[in-house]
């Protein structure tokens, strides 16, 4: 169970199934961010040991998936280029509270969060891409597993820090929040994104 508050909407589906370019572009930025995050807080955490091995274990697939949506923006003539973000993850991040631990759980769930997100978003394209390009179809059927895992391994290292009912309690809240954002991107009328 992911614990999105809220299924993303269709009209989201036909707009990243009708500009694959932009759509894999901007997959492969969240690809590359995601490993950054999860160096970042490797060594933001240096200090807790039990996180060092997963993050950086969890750092290397996502480059690895960077480089796979690349190869399949290659095989296609799209060109890796700057793009402007959606804004979904920094509003997402503006409830993380501020002083640790408090800070340290909301950033895990937060990121498991946005794993969720892609979670579900990926099973939807790879549904919907079924006719229309079997291949891009495929690719995101290839990563549903991993994206699970990765909202699964985020939650587990929450739950070994501070607990199952307080992981229970705070995700409920920012997965409302998580919703919100999602509903406020909707009606700003940006340019599609993996997360808007």
């Amino acid at each position: 169970m992911l614990h999105l508050a809220a299924p993303t909407r269709a009209d989201w589906v036909d707009q990243a199934t009708a500009d694959p370019e932009t759509l894999l572009l901007d997959h492969a930025h969240c690809e590359r961010k995601a490993a950054g995050t999860a160096l970042n807080l490797l060594f933001r955490y240096g200090d807790q040991a039990y996180l060092q091995r997963p993050l950086s274990e969890l750092a290397r697939e996502e480059l690895e998936h960077f480089e796979l949506v690349m190869g399949v923006m290659d095989s296609r003539g799209w060109s890796f280029r700057k793009l402007q973000a959606g804004g979904y993850g920094g509003r997402l991040m503006q409830a993380v509270r501020r002083g640790e631990p408090r800070r340290f759980l909301d950033t895990l769930l937060c990121c498991a969060l946005i794993e969720a997100r892609s979670c579900e978003r990926m099973k939807l394209l790879s549904e919907a891409f079924v006719d229309l390009d079997p291949e891009l179809a495929e690719l995101y059927r290839s990563l549903l597993a991993s994206e699970a895992r990765h909202f699964s391994l985020y939650t587990d290292l929450a739950t070994h820090r501070f607990g199952r009912d307080a992981v229970r309690e705070r995700l409920a809240e920012l997965s409302a929040h998580e919703s919100k954002v999602l509903a406020e991107l909707a009606t700003e009328n940006r340019p599609m994104r993996m997360h808007s």
